[in-house]
This record gives C-alpha cells, sequence and structure tokens, in this order.
C-alpha cells in the first residue's frame, strides 16, 4: 500500500523563508538608515578652555577658587603679591618728577643762554656800524693831508680808530659764535623723560596684572597652584573650561562625509546619561588629519587612529557639532557621545 508524501516540512522552510527574507529587509533598511543618516560612537564632548598663565613674576597670596569650580567672568582666580610693583612705579614716578624739575631749571638757563646769544648778535651790529664809519672817516680825511686841510695826526688817530674798530667787529663776531654754540637743549633730558615714562607705563603694567581674573564664564580644571607658591610668565597654574558653548566631536567615516553638511541637524547623547538626547548642528568639517602611514606630520592637525582591533578600516575625519541647550551638569571635556546626522 502506498505511503502519503509528509507535509510536516513545508512550515518549516516557510518559516525559514520568512525569516530569511525578514533579515535582508531589516539588513537592508539598516543599510539605509546608517546611509541616510550617518552615525557614530567614536565621539566626545568637548568645550573650548585656556591654560591660565600668568603675565607676572610673584607669590600667590590670595587664592579664592578650589578645582572644578565654577566661576563667572570677572571673578578673581588669584592674586600676586603687588609690593614690588607698587615699590617699582612709586620710583618710576619719583625719578619723573625729579627729570620735570632737571628740566624747568635747564629751561631757564636756555632761556638766559639765548638772551645773552642775541645781545651777542647786537654787538655784532654795533661793531659792524662803527668799524663802517671809521672806515669812511679814514678814506674822507687821506685825500685831504695833501691839501693841508687835516693834519698827519689827525690822519694817524683816523686809522687808528679804524684798525681798532675793525678789531672790536672781529671780537664781537667771536663772542656772537660763542654765544650761540653756548646755547645747549633739553633733547637729551626729553629723550630721557620717554624712558621714564615708558619704565612707569611697565610697572603700572605688572601692578594691573598682579590680579588674575576669569576671562569669561567657566570652570576651573587641573588647578596646579597653592597660596604662597611663586609664579611666572610661562607657568600655567590652571586650565579654564569656557562652559558658555559645548560641542561632541564626532569621527565620521570617510565615506560618511558626503552626507553632511555644515547645518545639518545632529541627534547626540552622551554615554554617562544615554537617556537623555540632545540636538546640535554641525559647525564644521575637519579638512585634514594626522597622517600614519609614513606621509608628512603637520603638527597641529588631529589624529584618528585607523585600526580597531588590529583591522585597517576608513579613515575617519572629526566633525564639531555644537550642542543646543546642553546640560552643564552631564557635559565634561572628553566625556564618550554617540552622534547622529540628519542631513
Amino acid at each position: 500500500m502506498a505511503t502519503a508524501p509528509s507535509t510536516s516540512g513545508k512550515p518549516k522552510r516557510l518559516l525559514l523563508i520568512v525569516l530569511v527574507l525578514l533579515a535582508v529587509a531589516v539588513g537592508a533598511y539598516v543599510v539605509r538608515v546608517n546611509t541616510l543618516r550617518p552615525n557614530t560612537n567614536d565621539a566626545y564632548a568637548y568645550a573650548e578652555s585656556v591654560r591660565v598663565i600668568p603675565e607676572v613674576k610673584g607669590s600667590i597670596i590670595s587664592l579664592p577658587i578650589v578645582d572644578n569650580q565654577r566661576v563667572r567672568a570677572g571673578d578673581t582666580l588669584f592674586v600676586v603679591d603687588p609690593t614690588p610693583y607698587q615699590l617699582d612705579l612709586a620710583r618710576a614716578k619719583g625719578t619723573l618728577e625729579a627729570l620735570d624739575k632737571e628740566i624747568m631749571l635747564a629751561s631757564r638757563g636756555i632761556e638766559a643762554q639765548q638772551f645773552g646769544a642775541q645781545a651777542a648778535k647786537q654787538g655784532v651790529v654795533r661793531a659792524v656800524a662803527a668799524a663802517k664809519q671809521s672806515e669812511d672817516t679814514y678814506h674822507r680825511m687821506r685825500p685831504m693831508l695833501g691839501k693841508g686841510y687835516v693834519s698827519a695826526e689827525a690822519l694817524d688817530l683816523a686809522q687808528t680808530s679804524m684798525v681798532s674798530a675793525q678789531a672790536q667787529l672781529v671780537a664781537a663776531r667771536l663772542e656772537a659764535q660763542r654765544a650761540e654754540a653756548g646755547v645747549s637743549g633739553v633733547d637729551a633730558l626729553v629723550a630721557k623723560r620717554k624712558v621714564v615714562e615708558a619704565e612707569i607705563a611697565l610697572a603700572q603694567f605688572g601692578l594691573d596684572h598682579t590680579v588674575i581674573k576669569a576671562p569669561f564664564d567657566g570652570i576651573v580644571a587641573g588647578l596646579r597652584v597653592q597660596a604662597g607658591q611663586v609664579v611666572g610668565p610661562l607657568l600655567p597654574t590652571m586650565t579654564l573650561i569656557d562652559s558658555s558653548k559645548w560641542y561632541v566631536v564626532a569621527n565620521f567615516r570617510e565615506t560618511d562625509l558626503a552626507q553632511i553638511r555644515p547645518g545639518d541637524s545632529a541627534r547626540l547623547y552622551l554615554l554617562g546619561n544615554a537617556s537623555k538626547k540632545y540636538e546640535g548642528k554641525v559647525e564644521s568639517i575637519s579638512y585634514g588629519v594626522m597622517v600614519d602611514n609614513g606621509g608628512e606630520l603637520l603638527p597641529g592637525l588631529p589624529f584618528v587612529a585607523r585600526t580597531i582591533n588590529w583591522v585597517r578600516v576608513e579613515q575617519r575625519f572629526p566633525v564639531r557639532i555644537l550642542v543646543e541647550q546642553p546640560d552643564h551638569a552631564v557635559f565634561r571635556i572628553g566625556a564618550s557621545a554617540v552622534a547622529t546626522i540628519n542631513p
């Protein structure tokens, strides 16, 4: 008797086919979503920051802040002992006052010298007139000697007077030259005054910078000093994080960059609190990273590793995303983040 074929295997094959089709559909959907909405978990929170370095050298006499404290723009971070700069300023001002008196006295002496030079010039004018007059008199009397109108003695006196007047003219001219050369100036004192004024400005600059204030609202991080410690230029004391703007720097694969444009919206969250989502906008896309395949190294470019678990992957480029309404209690520089772009 013939046995009927079993149909129990058909539902299983049908279920298997459905599952395969469903997996293909899900895979296609995931690929499409990832293509249309690039996302990455290679991202971190970021904010601008500055290293606080004093302009002047000295010991800290006041440190009203602690590490990780929030401060407002204009709040005092620390105070350097102002005593040396106050003394330098007082000394420079005293030097300037003494120099001004010296210039005043020198100016009076110069006025007297100028009057003497003017008088000497007038003496030259008088000597010129006297010399000319005596010369004219001699030349008028000389022809009269042969006619008996004047005596030889009178002519000799006229000649002597002429020679004496010429000698006096020479002496008057020399005196005028000496008086003119003797007129001094205050140029050197004025130049010295400019040097003292620069010293005053430098001392005032140092005094003004003994109080170090926060340039913006921010968070103190990495405090490295304490009261009594000597600080100075080139010695960082702390880092001040600008808390007014927070960013997420997301490293996207180079194959995703064609889908991303500045101004695109983004959905963000931090791994420290994945339940809270944030909105953001793409601010910029990096045009360069540090290469690790033997190319020329350009200082200042970001470094993004191209290997994950020893597997070579596409190069990734940082995309800077400005966070809208960040939670300042959650955001920290370097906190891990996930970013999804909505082109």
